[in-house]
């Protein structure tokens, strides 16, 4: 077959963009994890001999960092003075831990999955799972921080404001339990705004609650904020006002086992709110940019969680309709969509 030489041209150059954002994503990394990007945002223009002067890192290293940098846009270089420097948007995006647009928790995950790789390779062969604590370190905390800064800008502002009577009766004083809640972000979130209800934040990797222990008292909140190893089938309590999933259902090994466990521990009035990637039901309706990353990040961490525990691993683009039928299984009668993001389905289930 003849091959249609514009087609390829353009494969390869999109090719080329994967293969240099790849090699590009360490050293976002690494501009991380030295603080580069908040002394460049703090500096203002400098050239590497000045940024180097401020962080104490070689300046032949920042110099090739910092030209592989502005090659991809990830900061500015003003060719008259020699100088970098960094636009609004991209101290946003890469030096602002508070901005809901802060990315570099990602490539902690990134960096994960690349350690991981012999681990996945070899489940593909086998079928075998990979648990969460199996995997590097690395992806516990960047997990944590690619998610926290999301949760910031939307959980207290419109998640949970979307749900039926819950941000009531939160300001009021409710029971609330956060199952899967990792290093405990969404948790210590929500003990801030709502200082009159009881948070409990379950999960089951030992290092991910201690981790939320500690950022709990870093936060102040840790004498209304108690964190525990337990299951999502079995996390102890009753009468539950409120109980929330956040980007986990999905990972589990029985999440109708799950939701009927919430639907045992819940209020009768209680609400059930259940965060997940943004999907649409079909392969075909996901094939975009975000559709990528998410099914990346299932192939990688979700996918294997799940068959980990013999489960049906539903992956990180489930879709709603999957979703749905997961919670009616557990014996949830009412669910509805409450709100969307472009990166998030928030759903709300009630026991009757």
């Amino acid at each position: 077959m003849a091959v249609n030489e514009a087609k390829l041209h353009e494969f390869m150059g999109k090719a080329l963009g994967d293969i240099g954002a790849g090699m590009s994503a360490v050293l976002v990394l690494i501009g991380d994890k030295l603080g580069l990007y908040k002394a460049l945002a703090q500096a203002g223009p400098v050239t590497a001999v000045e940024l180097a002067q401020r962080t104490g890192c070689s300046e032949r290293y920042l110099r090739e960092w910092l030209a592989n940098q502005a090659a991809g846009d990830y900061v500015t270089y003003d060719a008259k003075t020699q100088k970098y420097s960094m636009r609004e948007e991209q101290k946003m995006a890469l030096a602002d831990e508070n901005s809901p647009a802060f990315l570099p928790g990602i490539f902690h995950v990134m960096s994960a999955v690349f350690k991981d790789e012999p681990k996945i390779t070899e489940r593909f062969r086998s079928g075998q799972g990979l648990s969460w604590g199996e995997h590097d370190k690395s992806l516990f905390e960047g997990t944590e921080r690619f998610f926290r800064p999301y949760y910031n800008a939307n959980l207290v502002s419109s998640w949970i404001p979307a749900l039926d009577g819950v941000e009531a009766k939160l300001k009021k004083g409710g029971k609330v339990a956060d199952v899967g809640c990792g290093f405990g972000a969404s948790t210590i979130l929500m003990a801030k705004a709502f200082p009159n209800s009881q948070f409990i934040g379950f999960d089951a990797h030992p290092q991910s609650i201690d981790a939320a222990r500690r950022r709990a008292q870093e936060a102040g909140v840790g004498e209304r904020v108690r964190f525990e190893v337990a299951k999502s089938t079995d996390y102890p309590g009753r009468e539950y006002d409120f109980v929330a999933h956040f980007d986990c259902l999905h990972d589990m090994g029985d999440p109708v086992g799950a939701a009927r466990h919430v639907l045992e521990t819940l209020n009768k009035d209680g609400v059930w709110m259940i965060v997940e990637p943004f999907a649409h039901d079909h392969v075909e309706e996901n094939l975009n940019p975000v559709g990528r990353l998410f099914y990346a990040a299932s192939t990688m961490i979700c996918v294997p969680a799940s068959l980990a525990y013999d489960g049906p691993a539903l992956g990180a683009q489930a879709g709603e309709t999957c979703l749905r039928d997961v919670i009616r299984k557990g014996g949830f009668k009412q669910i509805r969509r409450a709100t969307q993001t472009p990166f998030n389905l928030v759903l709300e289930a009630k026991p009757g």
